[in-house]
This record gives C-alpha cells, sequence and structure tokens, in this order.
C-alpha cells in the first residue's frame, strides 16, 4: 500500500500535486466558512455540539449531536436545555434549567440539573457560584440528530483513531486525480 502510493507521488507532476493541494485548503476553507456562518445564524458561538455523557438521559443520549441557538433577546425559562460554560473548564454541559433567580435590576440567573442526576449542578459549578449568568450560556438545544456525534467522542477518546482519519482523508484528496 505504501509503495503504491509512493509510486503514484513520483508519477504525479507538479502542478497536480499543486492542484490537489489547493483542492483541499478549499474544503478545508468551505468548512470553516459553513461553520462561521452557522455561527452568524445561530447566534451561538457553538452551533453544534455533542452530548459526552448520560447526564441527559432520556432526553439525549451519549452521543447525540445537538443544533444550538442564542438569540439575546429570547427569555430563558425554566425547563429549556441549555448548554453553559463554566469558568475553567473547557468543554460545555448539556442540562436542563431548573430554577431562575430574576433581580429588580433585570438581570437574570438560573440553575441547572441535568434529566439523569440525582442533584442540581451547583457542585459544578466554580468554587463559591451558586448560579449561572446569561453569560455563561452557550445556546439551547433546537434539535438534535441521535448518536451521529459518537465518531466526535471516539476520537477525543482515542487520538490516534483521529490522526488516522485525518492522515487517510488527506492522501486520498492529495491522490485523487479528477
Amino acid at each position: 500500500m505504501f509503495d503504491g502510493f509512493l509510486n503514484d507521488l513520483k508519477h504525479m507532476n507538479k502542478r497536480q500535486f499543486l492542484y490537489q493541494v489547493l483542492c483541499f485548503g478549499m474544503i478545508i476553507s468551505s468548512a470553516l466558512m459553513v461553520w462561521k456562518g452557522l455561527m452568524v445564524f445561530s447566534g451561538s458561538k457553538s452551533p453544534i455540539v455533542a452530548v459526552l455523557s448520560g447526564s441527559m438521559e432520556p432526553a439525549f443520549h451519549r452521543g447525540d449531536i445537538l443544533f444550538l441557538t442564542n438569540y439575546e433577546e429570547e427569555p430563558v425559562r425554566v425547563g429549556e436545555i441549555v448548554v453553559f460554560k463554566i469558568e475553567g473548564r473547557d468543554i460545555p454541559i448539556v442540562h436542563r434549567i431548573l430554577k431562575l433567580h430574576e433581580k429588580s435590576n433585570g438581570t437574570i440567573k438560573f440553575l441547572t440539573k441535568g434529566d439523569n442526576n440525582s442533584v442540581d449542578d451547583r457542585a459544578l459549578y466554580a468554587p463559591g457560584q451558586q448560579w449561572l449568568e446569561k453569560s455563561a450560556m452557550v445556546g439551547r438545544a433546537r434539535g438534535f440528530l441521535p448518536y451521529v456525534g459518537i465518531v466526535t467522542i471516539l476520537m477525543n477518546e482515542y487520538p490516534k483513531i483521529k490522526y488516522a482519519v485525518l492522515a487517510c482523508l488527506g492522501l486520498c484528496v492529495l491522490l485523487h486525480r479528477e
């Protein structure tokens, strides 16, 4: 297999190779443009997320892909499923709003809980934090695709799979002659 790859690479002239590299670059830039377009359309910094744990079962299962929106003018409601980030943690959390705390000045704070968890999320929040502010919210779940995100989970848990898939995709694009 590796000999075949080297043979194909030797027979490819510089112009063909440059064309393949440009095609690969166009694929990458197209994917980035689609992502940025989704960010603008949804109002969320992360319009698509994968559910990483079973804390929201039976509503969502590990590996489900969620589609998010985060429009500022929409009010926060008890019962909504939101994705939020906690200070000092990189991975967002998908849980349901359990309680709202509205202040007289118009600010709203909320408390979350996973459907499959027995207690609220205060233990997950930053030390001393009792409520989440709207600024911590990445988005609200608007739709989902079941189990499609399991590929993302596998690639994060087994990085060698991720590098192998990326290498195979790169080789396919570079060696494809059409």
